[in-house]
């Protein structure tokens, strides 16, 4: 058991030399160049926030340096840089300067707060509580991690610092004690690259999974590295031969605002495909993808036409993610196309919103920027409807629950015998079973919509578990969520330490406590109570049971 603070390599200066190989070497960093990348926008006001912050930090960890050898600063100076580089506001890049001051340094909140306001050390607050939270390296425990994690940052922002953070330790894991390495790198690939992808930073996400890797799983790492350098010179010789084709096409439909760019696949995305593929890399064919960035929605479907007019696409492979965009905002038309030489190849086409929205995810709306934050003011301006998840953790927990469970010994163990069986997501789960049960399509992808894809609250067992349930879910919801046994027999609801009726709505943070007994069973008034397909499943099938007994 650990903290997720460990990642934060520090010695003293007195240590320095024995700290790293070539301590010091290669420094390159300084206010100068930070401010050089700020967004254009940035006012004198913002200037003199982050050069303030950049001098307070240095002052705070002067003497203070990483295994590498190198002054702490460079770490501060990495996370704001890769913040300025998100075109993040001012308050954000002098957080991420600061955001080790308290923990690290002693520095107290009252000086934090005088000096740089209350929404800094906010921040910075922030922060330092997702430092605090443990990984324990159990299955049944990564998934409630990964929600409490969002739901206790309060704020988008502090995500955005602790992932950029995070970023920066995983480049330089090499340093640490080879002890800590594997765990450190198997808690990104567990909790901060589920987190990446699920804001849609495609960018973030492949380099943590990939610097990652190796130190998790050190055979697989080269058995995929080998597979890359085994297909990837002919798969860029093809697609340099689709793209020499394509290019003189488009130029004779007078299709010539666009650019490309090659994608290729990530080491650790590859090995996982290759696995699903029953270790057949033949059986792979987007190792290395083209993309064709246009200016419109327009341009990407007539470019799509140009392709399939040169090239047969491959039979239920054309993805079209514009029109239904994935769940975390990504938005682009994919398509496999028969290259004619025995070949597969994929084609990507997106605008350069889309483009932008791919690698930085949610960091690429301006939903973080300053005065139009998550903590206590209403977002403003026009954004896509996947982000109002991340509205619904705000506000959230000023406490996390220490109670313990009361669930009947014989559930417990059902409980946990249960979650030996799950492989697979609980949500994919859910999902088939209530597939199963629905006999309709329709009532099926209503129910999918409204549990799946709707707004969300995050609340807790007495044991502190999170359990994620759809906005406006009733304790009948939870009940289910956590066990069918549960729900089945439920007798009473505790939310907060207080009894409370059926109907009560659940709110983010809330602690929910079910009381059982073994005479309990649902009645028909429970279905209209339920919000969620698995808790109506479970309701109904009980209800039939109990009818075909009286008849």
């Amino acid at each position: 058991m650990y903290f997720m603070s460990d990642v934060n390599p520090v010695v003293e200066s007195g240590d320095a030399q024995s700290a790293g190989s070539n301590p010091g070497a290669g420094i390159h960093y300084g206010i100068k160049e930070l401010l050089s990348i700020l967004p254009s926008s940035s006012s004198k006001e913002d200037i003199d926030l982050v050069t303030k912050a950049y001098a307070f930090a240095e002052k705070a960890h002067t003497g203070h340096m990483r295994f590498s050898g190198e002054p702490y600063m460079v770490h501060l100076f990495e996370t704001a840089k890769s913040l300025a580089e998100l075109s993040m506001g001012a308050e954000t890049i002098a957080a991420g300067l600061l955001h080790d001051s308290i923990e690290d340094r002693g520095v107290r909140d009252e000086e934090i707060r005088r000096e740089f306001g209350e929404e800094i050390l906010f921040l910075i607050q922030g922060v330092t509580k997702l430092g605090e939270l443990k990984y324990r390296g159990l299955e049944r425990h990564t998934e409630s991690l990964r929600k409490l994690f969002v739901a206790t940052s309060q704020d988008i922002r502090v995500v955005i610092i602790k992932l950029m953070d995070r970023l920066h330790n995983i480049r330089t894991l090499s340093f640490v004690p080879k002890e800590k390495q594997g765990r450190i790198a198997a808690e990104t690939l567990e909790i901060y690259v589920p987190i990446a992808d699920r804001l849609g930073m495609g960018k973030f996400k492949q380099e943590l999974e990939d610097l990652s890797f190796p130190y998790v799983y050190p055979k697989e790492y080269e058995e995929a590295l080998s597979l890359m350098k085994q297909k990837k010179n002919e798969t860029e010789r093809r697609l340099e031969k689709i793209l020499n084709t394509l290019r003189k096409e488009l130029a004779q439909q007078r299709v010539t605002n666009f650019r490309t760019e090659r994608r290729l696949k990530g080491l650790y995305s590859l090995y996982r495909k290759y696995e699903r593929k029953g270790r057949d890399i033949e059986k792979i064919h987007d190792l290395s993808a083209l993309r064709i960035i246009v200016p419109t929605i327009a341009d990407c479907y007539r470019v799509l036409g140009i392709v399939h007019s040169l090239w047969r696409p491959l039979p239920g492979e054309i993805k079209d993610y514009i029109a239904f965009p994935k769940p975390n905002g990504y938005q682009s038309l994919h398509t496999k196309i028969l290259t004619g030489d025995g070949g597969i190849a994929e084609i990507q086409i997106r605008t350069e919103d889309m483009h932008r929205t791919a690698e930085y995810g949610i960091a690429s709306h301006g939903l973080y920027k300053e005065n139009v934050g998550y903590k206590d003011k209403t977002p403003g301006g026009e954004h896509s409807s996947y982000l109002q998840w991340v509205r619904q953790l705000l506000p959230l927990l000023s406490r996390l629950p220490t109670l313990r469970s009361s669930l009947p010994a014989g559930a417990a163990a059902a409980k946990e015998e249960e979650k030996k069986e799950q492989k697979t997501p609980r949500w994919l789960k859910e999902i088939a079973e209530t597939q199963n049960f629905v006999s309709g399509s329709k009532e099926f992808l209503e129910d999918l919509k409204s549990d799946f894809f709707s707004h969300r609250v995050f609340v807790f067992t007495p044991k502190g578990d999170v359990i994620d349930l759809p906005i406006d879910s009733s304790p009948v919801d939870f009940a289910y969520a956590v066990h069918s046994d549960i729900g089945d027999h439920m007798a009473g609801v505790k939310v907060n330490g207080k009894m409370v009726a059926l109907d009560t709505r659940l709110h983010n943070g809330d602690i929910v406590e079910i009381i059982t007994k073994l005479s309990a069973h649902p009645t028909s008034k429970w279905v209209d109570l339920a919000k969620t397909a698995l808790a109506r499943k479970h309701i109904r099938n009980v209800l039939e049971k109990q009818s075909s007994k009286i008849k």
